[in-house]
């Protein structure tokens, strides 16, 4: 368990930087069904060594016709002890959709500090600036810290294309902040033969990492494959590998992120 270990103890000795932001925003965003909440409570579960559910998910093979998360929440992991957490929360928001779903004006505004915990989404239009959940002068610690684009491997290809215009349009605002991205993507079994028989054949596999690469544009090394915990009671060693080296990037970049905010502003 050396690389599983070492990852772990990084991130319980993880401490942030500067006073000035109390914990690191992680805001997951992506088509509905695509594992968000999913790869929430799997995060949970590597960091508990225990089955959790953080955040309310849908099974996948009862994905509905519209997002399964209605409501803007943070989501804090636990650490040591009773009232301690990690510094950092992740961010779950409704699924995007062809014609439903959240709207990317809000994703936008979320990104910029501007909505609050327990928002609840109107797919019909943005929030508006007099909605009690509006923030109108946001700080750094308010702000969105890494955005994580979230896509089912097995279905990339059948992602329609207006769902993935707003996904590169929600990238392309958080470009323009400099807002570090990664790309996490689920259900690499269900992709590659070789990797639903032996996990570990993820690290050889070429193919998983291309099919994102190719449909939202996304560099090779800003690409983590995992595999979320979904029918497992119990942890497994490859599952929590994948998953902590991904998290352990994403928190990282985040942290260099707020750093280097602290020195610009």
């Amino acid at each position: 368990r050396p690389v599983e270990w070492r990852y772990d103890q990084k991130l319980k000795e993880f401490q942030l930087s500067t006073p000035d932001v109390n914990q690191l925003r992680i805001l997951l965003h992506g088509p509905i069904g695509a594992g968000k909440s999913s790869f929430i409570n799997s995060v949970n579960t590597v960091l508990q060594g225990r089955n959790t559910t953080a955040a309310l998910a849908n099974s996948a093979a009862d994905v509905e016709s519209h997002s399964f998360t209605v409501k803007f929440k943070y989501h804090r992991l636990k650490k040591d002890g009773p009232g301690s957490f990690y510094p950092f929360v992740f961010t779950d928001i409704m699924g995007l959709e062809q014609s439903m779903g959240v709207c990317t004006d809000d994703i936008k505004n979320i990104l910029d500090g501007h909505i609050k915990n327990g928002y609840t989404f109107n797919p019909a239009g943005p929030i508006e600036k007099d909605n009690q959940y509006y923030n109108s002068s946001p700080s750094l610690k308010d702000r969105v810290h890494c955005l994580v684009s979230v896509l089912p491997a097995h279905k990339i290809s059948l992602t329609s294309d207006k769902v993935v215009s707003k996904m590169k349009e929600v990238r392309q605002k958080a470009r323009d902040l400099g807002i570090p991205q990664v790309t996490i993507m689920t259900m690499v079994d269900e992709v590659c033969p070789l990797v639903k028989h032996d996990l570990e054949k993820i690290y050889t596999s070429k193919k998983i990492k291309e099919k994102c690469r190719d449909g939202l544009g996304v560099p090779m090394n800003c690409i983590y494959p995992v595999k979320n915990y979904s029918e497992e009671i119990t942890n497994y060693l490859h599952l929590d590998v994948l998953i902590l080296v991904a998290l352990k990037d994403i928190i990282m970049f985040a942290n260099d992120y707020v750093e280097d905010q602290i020195y610009t502003e």
